[in-house]
């Protein structure tokens, strides 16, 4: 399979590539600087800004499936980056007849998301979409604005916070299509790429939010 994934020199994108060309899948990455990708000799790399039409363009030619794992680089930067990229993507998948596409989210912001967390859990995370996460909050937002519309087949894996570490696997993580599963608190970027991962591989999740925590 050719897959385009777009942040793939970011943490979870390096991961979700190298499963990707672990299971034998042709992987083709969008990135500004080449020299922060280090898996730049097993890919197809198009050097290039996502916000920029021609250069997504040229990095979905030919895919049957695309990833993004995009996003600002701190959670107190107001960022375009999403605003901007994803309808240059959703653009080049409908212009190339590209239709399956999966991208990370965010958990926790879109209404009755939280609706399984207790009342304390419910209130502080509900002042930290307010106030420490409002602008990654907002990107989400722009995101979601382009690809639910949107005719393509897409999944968007909504994790809890996200670190940096060991995977526990698949079967350790709990997911919901609906809202946060209880107690939601945080998930490495290892299982969320295998998450990511196992949709491309699988159709269970085709038009549908994950939901995605330890």
């Amino acid at each position: 399979m050719n897959v385009t994934i777009f942040g793939a020199s970011g943490g979870t994108g390096r991961i979700l590539a190298e499963k990707c060309l672990a299971a034998g899948d042709a992987v083709t990455a969008l990135v500004r600087d080449p020299a922060r990708l280090d898996l730049r000799d097993r890919c197809r790399v198009i050097v290039g800004d996502a916000r920029d039409a021609a250069p997504v363009a040229e990095a979905i030619r030919g895919a049957d499936a695309v990833f993004s794992t995009l996003g600002a680089k701190t959670p107190f930067e107001k960022s375009d980056l999403l605003a901007r990229a994803v309808p240059n993507i959703v653009a080049a998948m409908q212009a190339n007849n590209v239709r399956r596409i999966i991208v990370l989210g965010a958990g926790g912001w879109q209404p009755g998301a939280l609706r399984n967390q207790g009342a304390i859990r419910r209130a502080l995370m509900n002042f930290g979409a307010r106030t420490l996460l409002k602008y990654p909050i907002a990107s989400q937002r722009a995101q979601e604005a382009a690809i639910l519309p949107s005719d393509l087949d897409w999944t968007i894996v909504a994790p809890s916070r996200l670190t940096n570490s060991k995977a526990r696997g698949l079967n350790a993580l709990h997911m919901d299509t609906e809202a946060l599963p209880p107690k939601a608190s945080q998930i490495s970027r290892a299982d969320v790429a295998a998450v990511m991962f196992r949709a491309l591989k699988e159709s269970e999740w085709v038009r549908q939010r994950v939901y995605v925590t330890w």
